[in-house]
């Protein structure tokens, strides 16, 4: 190329002295002559090739959303609540996700020092990259895979899968209450229809608390009315329960017998239900651990049959939507992981929700929202009091060595007073939360403990101004007698707080004081181990006593500060004054 340019010198020249000559004066009636400009002939000899004609700019992306759009029709598939994006104060307010292109994946090859076509086309400022087939697969496999496994649901499910706790406290006020025996009793009552099994779960730390009574005792009248006409023979929906122990994994499982825990809560199922109540089956199970959640989704499957529905019921915070989740998990459902919310916040389901997939052939597996005991201590609790009640890991044992006149509270929720004994001591464990504060004394001083320490170092609740919200403080009385002393033989429960574990060889009278209108039930001794060393007499040691300590104590040392400055400021005269002159002796 500079060969050529240099054979094109004179010629480059004589055009240049052609243009630097003085031009012409001008005549009107002659045109003037166009004279070739030096710098396109130039560029055009100098340039290998002709330059690219200019290339048509490429359409617009179209922009389009993963998901579909949402209307107010469709219910949320987390918590089963109707959705809607008018107001956010509301419950149900969901945002549709931002619209992005469909290849905002795509990303530019890396650029190496090989890679001289690259290099060259990223120096003149236009690159140019082969179709690369590979990646466009990679890409509409993983923007498929992407929306399979998206699910949308409401702002109050997304916070509380990912943060815990609900983002909007205010608008739980406004969540609408679910009634079993009202919306799905009809169809339970019906004769006719599709067969129908109710699976009662229970939480296993607190059994006769969150054990749906009102629709066993349901279940077990609709049965005794169509069993005559299906022992006839005659087409009758014969709805069947199946008793579900959750949260196994909460209990001190190596001193618990299998066979012992399955007898016990079959016992105790009939007793809050009445003896009409009959079960087919029982299974003990952990959805946590994964313990029997396999037996447990065999035999529902063979129960419900190819067309059966099968509703899941159970109290606030039982583990329902745990367990269905694992349930899916387990059955190997397409979708994979369940996509129930799930939280440690009690009323995390919202309305009844279809789990597809999962039974197989037509028959239905539904989700309903936790059913509100007013019975049970927390239903009266903030999240914040209802953390330190809640169990969420293996219950431990603390044992107390009593006599006549002493007394065990549990936080400011509960207290057992030893009224009278016929032997000169009795044992008793605390089965609770590790996290609620314990003390033992004497009764005499439990005014004054209600007085000075509910609120503080008893909690909860949380605060002096929560011990008259919670309502009036009520005695209960209980005559209980033993055999042993090695192991607990009777317990004493508190709906939704835990239980005290008796263990006597002789008779006692028992007083127990808590709250107006929560259960407190006697029943037979569900963990029989107590702890081999005794707890010590005063408060446990824990957290929030030592916080209440500090608290209490710095407020006495500004207390008795303050009071060291005002008697000095009061003792203190203005002014000191003048010393007298020694009188002068006068002698005779």
């Amino acid at each position: 190329m500079l060969s050529h340019a240099r054979r094109l010198q004179p010629a480059l020249r004589r055009i240049l002295r052609a243009s630097a000559a003085p031009s012409l004066p001008h005549l009107p009636s002659t045109p003037h002559p166009q004279i070739p400009k030096p710098f396109p002939l130039l560029r055009r000899h100098l340039s290998s090739s002709p330059p690219p004609p200019p290339t048509a700019s490429p359409p617009p992306a179209v922009v389009s959303s993963t998901l579909p759009a949402v209307t107010a029709i469709a219910n949320c598939p987390g918590c089963g609540i109707a959705m809607q994006s008018a107001d956010p104060a509301v419950p149900g307010f969901f945002n549709l996700p931002s619209p992005k292109s469909p290849d905002y994946r795509a990303r530019l090859a890396p650029v190496t020092d090989d890679d001289t076509a690259i290099s060259a086309s990223l120096k003149t400022g236009h690159l140019r990259e082969g179709p690369d087939s590979s990646r466009d697969v990679d890409a509409a496999a993983l923007t498929e895979a992407e929306k399979k496994s998206k699910v949308l649901v409401c702002a109050r499910c997304h916070s509380l899968r990912h943060y815990g706790h609900v983002k909007r406290p205010d608008a739980e006020a406004l969540l609408p209450d679910f009634d079993f025996v009202a919306a799905v009793g009809p169809r339970l009552a019906s004769p006719s229809g599709a067969r129908s099994l109710v699976l009662l779960l229970a939480d296993a730390s607190d059994f006769d608390g969150s054990f749906p009574r009102a629709v066993a005792r349901l279940v077990a009248v609709a049965s005794e009315a169509h069993h005559a006409d299906w022992r006839r023979g005659a087409p009758s929906n014969l709805p069947r329960a199946v008793l579900v122990v959750t949260k196994l994994d909460l209990l001190p499982t190596p001193a618990l017998s299998p066979d012992d825990v399955h007898a016990w809560a079959q016992s105790r199922a009939r007793a809050g239900a009445g003896a009409d109540l009959q079960l087919a089956g029982v299974h003990l199970v952990s959805a946590a651990r994964g313990w029997g959640v396999r037996d447990l989704l065999h035999h529902v499957r063979e129960l419900a049959g190819a067309r059966g529905k099968v509703w899941a019921v159970g109290a606030r915070n039982v583990g329902k939507s745990t367990l269905l989740n694992a349930i899916a998990r387990c059955s190997g459902a397409e979708g994979g992981q369940g996509t129930l919310t799930e939280a440690p916040v009690p009323g995390t389901t919202l309305g009844v929700i279809r789990v597809d997939g999962v039974l197989g052939a037509q028959a239905k597996l539904f989700d309903t929202p936790g059913l509100l005991h007013g019975h049970q201590l927390t239903s009266r609790l903030t999240l914040e009091e209802q953390k330190l009640v809640q169990v969420r890991k293996e219950m431990r044992p603390r044992t107390y060595r009593l006599k006549a006149g002493q007394s065990i509270h549990m936080g400011g929720l509960a207290r057992l007073d030893i009224e009278d004994l016929t032997v000169g001591s009795i044992y008793v464990t605390v089965w609770a939360s590790p996290l609620l504060p314990l003390h033992m004394g004497k009764t005499e001083n439990a005014a004054s403990m209600m007085k000075d320490h509910f609120g503080l170092q008893l909690q909860p609740p949380i605060g002096e101004k929560r011990v008259s919200e919670l309502g009036k403080w009520v005695r209960k009385l209980f005559k209980v007698s033993g055999d042993n002393w090695d192991k607990n033989t009777m317990d004493i429960a508190i709906s939704g707080l835990g239980w005290y574990g008796i263990s006597l060889k002789g008779e006692a009278v028992l007083g127990l004081w808590t709250y107006d209108g929560v259960d407190v039930v006697p029943r037979s001794s569900l963990v029989h181990e107590r702890a081999s060393i005794f707890e010590e007499a005063g408060f446990s040691v824990s957290k929030i006593v030592s916080q209440a300590d500090s608290m209490t104590n710095k407020l006495k040392g500004n207390k008795k500060t303050n009071k060291k400055k005002d008697s000095k400021a009061s003792s203190s005269p203005s002014a000191a004054p003048e010393p007298l002159e020694p009188a002068a002796v006068i002698d005779a």
